[in-house]
């Protein structure tokens, strides 16, 4: 059976990428406890964003190693308290902590990258209570791995996306017509996370979405902004879009009137 977390849902999924931005906003930045306000508000129930420890031990939902971009402050997040992250983001649209977003936005389902290994132990302990409604992913399969054995640990089984040995051995399997390396690889995942292209090469192909389909897996791109090439991926058979512009995706492919006709349109239920 499907994991919770993609139950009951419409297909294509609209992931929130960091949340949402809404381009009239000031002083809301990425990853805040009001993009992941704005991206519920504009009408999709998931929110992908990240993790990091910060040096007293609090996950937070950060995407950067550091502070420069996002607040100016060169640090790394590993080497601020949480407090002194709170202040910071008080401007910028709060801070979210793991534990405070999931109690937050308790009918959300969060997507989580796990971007630091000092976080993923807990990360999966956090997460365990709320795993119906969690997916743990990380680049590193390590990573990923270790928080989902801190949540199992704890009683939960969060859904997750292959990382990146994981989907190198997907990638090969389908287009050598390997099922059986590609099925042994898609066995441990619920879903494939990718770009349409990594360096030059394209990823998302019809062999790569039958290969997933036929194990179970679903197929989410990212990160997609233009209305056009999210019908075009869908089209082609992909089950989410994760964007930074989640209002418009929402737009394009659960509201908006040419989707009707799409194999992922709203009258197309799980």
């Amino acid at each position: 059976m499907s994991h919770p977390w993609f139950a009951g849902q419409t297909l294509p999924r609209v992931l929130a990428h960091r949340g949402f931005v809404p381009h009239d906003s000031e002083n809301v930045a990425e990853n805040s406890v009001a993009a992941l306000a704005a991206a519920r508000a504009a009408g999709t129930v998931y929110l992908e964003s990240d993790c990091h420890l910060t040096s007293d031990g609090v996950v937070v939902l950060f995407h950067d190693d550091d502070l420069s971009r996002v607040t100016g402050d060169p640090r790394p997040v590993a080497d601020v308290t949480s407090r002194e992250l709170s202040e910071i983001m008080s401007t910028r649209g709060g801070l979210a902590t793991l534990s405070d977003a999931l109690d937050a936005f308790p009918d959300a389902r969060f997507n989580l990258d796990v971007k630091a290994a000092a976080a993923a132990t807990e990360v999966g302990r956090l997460v365990a209570r709320h795993a119906d409604r969690v997916l743990v992913t990380s680049f590193s399969d390590d990573r990923r791995r270790a928080a989902l054995e801190a949540a199992r640990a704890k009683g939960g089984d969060p859904a997750t996306s292959a990382g990146s040995a994981t989907l190198a051995r997907v990638l090969l399997g389908a287009r050598t017509g390997l099922r059986t390396l590609a099925r042994s690889a898609l066995d441990s995942v619920d879903a494939l996370q990718v770009p349409v292209r990594h360096r030059g090469i394209r990823i998302v192909t019809p062999r790569l979405i039958a290969a997933a389909h036929e194990a179970g897996v679903e197929v989410h791109v990212w990160t997609v902004n233009d209305p056009e090439e999210m019908v075009r991926l869908v089209a082609l058979g992909v089950d989410g879009i994760v964007s930074d512009d989640a209002a418009l995706a929402v737009h394009t492919l659960v509201r908006g009137r040419g989707t009707d006709s799409l194999p992922g349109s709203p009258e197309h239920r799980l």
